[in-house]
């Protein structure tokens, strides 16, 4: 019998279910395997306690919105100015889109295309050099533009262009792989110069000021994907403008915490940045995909992403963006905003009170850090590994002065956008805490027949391991995902 057909006979009649279990079944008519991996996700997110920072569980319309005949159309272009024919309804929804985000943020423009995080900042990236660099030149040759170029003119351009300079915080202190890693586009396309946190964890402004006096890049980039606290972006738009430098700023794992005005003020960075970047995941709640946020002057530029950097733009998560982004403006999502910051705050609380190292002491947004080497003697793969053992999803990641390197790393990252998202309230957090400090603290790295110590496995106490483990399948059998959903 089908899934349906099973969820009818029970008498039950919630549509978000009934649409998710005719998808399966269908799906099931051309591949089985396809569609006993997705209920198998289903399970497994059932099961394990998500605590990675940038992942989060969106709505049921928002995956709905992303399952149609909406990623058959082409539509590369901007709304009613396209490439293609047949883009009537592909406008309107992209139109809603923009209309949403810009409500939301209290943005002067918004370009939902970017397939991604990555994909917004080369976009912006590409958009702010060409904006400020080619345009400027052009202008000065009297030229209208690029294509009266000659050969030799557009040749030196080029050569400006491919020859800016970034700055963003460091991959060490907390910055993405996008903000001028080596190894990242970044770093390949400019020329990239980063700036660190200093002893305590925490940004020195007037550091990072002196640092940007010395380097003048074209582009000033604030945003983290590891920091647990507030940026000033008042502090860090002055040190933009005293350079000459335009301001970016990469909201992509806090947008949510925008969106649901907890970050106001002199940290939101949407009244402070000439450009921002952001996906529509995390704690945003949305599908996956990017967002780019500009001032009027940038407009235009960023408009540009096809042809660009851009390929066509997919309908159906602009559609899923769409929903996403009216969901953000309800009062319960600013409720939801507020919660993620009080339970990432009683986790860093709790594993503190018991002994772990927190960085910076705590946080102000929905992750922390922790030192897993110098509070339990292992390394952050050991703990990834053991954790997920105890039913708990999370990553290693790099911290400050990391002596394990970026592989196995010396610290995890714990967020708390999903829980939140359960309903899980400050009661589970402390449970969460103390079960994450009790598997590692009984954690120790396994030595292997050559004496050599293992860099990915631990041993612990089995007796341990599944008294913590039963503690964390309480907790989730109180908050189940997606509880319309009944696939058994």
């Amino acid at each position: 019998m089908s899934y349906l057909n099973r969820y009818l006979k029970r008498g039950k009649k919630d549509f978000a279910a009934i649409s998710f279990l005719a998808g399966i079944d269908h799906i099931q008519s051309t591949s089985k395997e396809v569609a006993d991996s997705i209920l198998k996700e289903l399970k497994d997110q059932r099961s394990f306690l998500k605590l990675i920072a940038s992942e989060n569980y969106c709505s049921l319309a928002v995956q709905l919105a992303m399952g149609n005949l909406l990623t058959d159309k082409y539509s590369e272009g901007i709304p009613h100015k396209r490439f293609y024919a047949g883009c009537d309804n592909v406008d309107d929804i992209e139109s809603l889109a923009e209309k949403e985000a810009k409500k939301i943020f209290n943005a002067d423009h918004a370009y939902v295309q970017p397939h991604s995080g990555a994909d917004a900042n080369m976009l912006a990236y590409w958009a702010i050099i060409v904006h400020k660099v080619e345009d400027a030149e052009i202008e000065k040759l009297g030229k209208k533009n690029i294509d009266e170029l000659t050969e030799k003119e557009y040749e030196r351009i080029r050569q400006l262009l491919v020859n800016q300079k970034v700055m963003g915080m460091g991959l060490n202190s907390g910055g993405h792989l996008t903000h001028g890693y080596k190894r990242n586009m970044s770093a390949k396309m400019m020329r990239s110069v980063s700036y660190e946190v200093g002893c305590d964890g925490l940004i020195d402004y007037s550091k990072l000021r002196e640092m940007a006096k010395r380097e003048k890049p074209l582009i000033l980039v604030a945003g983290y994907s590891a920091y647990p606290r507030l940026i000033n972006f008042a502090k860090m738009k002055e040190i933009a403008e005293e350079v000459g430098a335009v301001f970016m700023v990469d909201m992509a794992h806090f947008a949510g915490l925008v969106a649901g005005k907890v970050m106001q003020g002199e940290y939101d960075p949407v009244k402070y940045a000439d450009v921002v970047t952001s996906t529509t995941h995390k704690t945003l709640r949305g599908p996956r995909g990017g967002l780019i946020l500009c001032k009027e002057e940038f407009k235009d530029s960023i408009n540009k992403g096809c042809p660009l950097v851009l390929g066509g733009p997919m309908p159906h998560v602009m559609a899923a963006k769409a929903v996403a982004f009216k969901e953000a403006g309800k009062k319960s999502f600013c409720e939801y905003a507020e919660k993620i910051v009080e339970n990432a705050k009683v986790v860093a609380e709790t594993l503190k009170s018991l002994g772990a190292k927190v960085i910076t002491g705590g946080t102000d947004n929905h992750l922390l850090l922790v030192d897993v080497t110098t509070s339990f003697g292992i390394t952050g793969r050991h703990a990834e590994n053991v954790l997920r053992e105890a039913r708990i999803t999370l990553n290693r990641n790099t911290i400050p002065n990391d002596v394990n390197g970026p592989w196995y790393t010396s610290g995890i990252r714990l967020g708390t956008p999903a829980v939140t998202s359960l309903n899980m309230g400050k009661d589970e957090m402390k449970i969460i805490g103390r079960v994450i400090y009790n598997v590692l603290k009984s954690s120790k790295a396994k030595v292997l027949k050559d004496g050599k110590v293992s860099k990915v496995q631990v041993d612990i106490d089995e007796n341990i391991l599944r008294g913590e483990r039963e503690k964390i399948e309480e907790v989730l059998e109180g908050f189940p995902l997606y509880p319309e959903i009944e696939i058994d």
